[in-house]
């Protein structure tokens, strides 16, 4: 639950970064910045973790 809830709060301040960051929002846009901010927060948790244990 904890690993969701992380990956939840970097996923929604990468996405509020993108719409503050692009001009227009466009349905595409909005969805293509959403699967990139969610990669893009599992991929910082991972980077968390590796860190984490070390």
């Amino acid at each position: 639950m904890t690993a969701v809830l992380e990956v939840l709060v970097w996923w929604a301040a990468l996405t509020g970064i993108w719409l503050v960051l692009i001009s227009t929002v466009d349905p595409l846009e909005l969805l293509v910045g959403s699967a990139a901010a969610l990669a893009a927060a599992a991929l910082a948790r991972a980077g968390r973790r590796a860190v984490a244990h070390r």
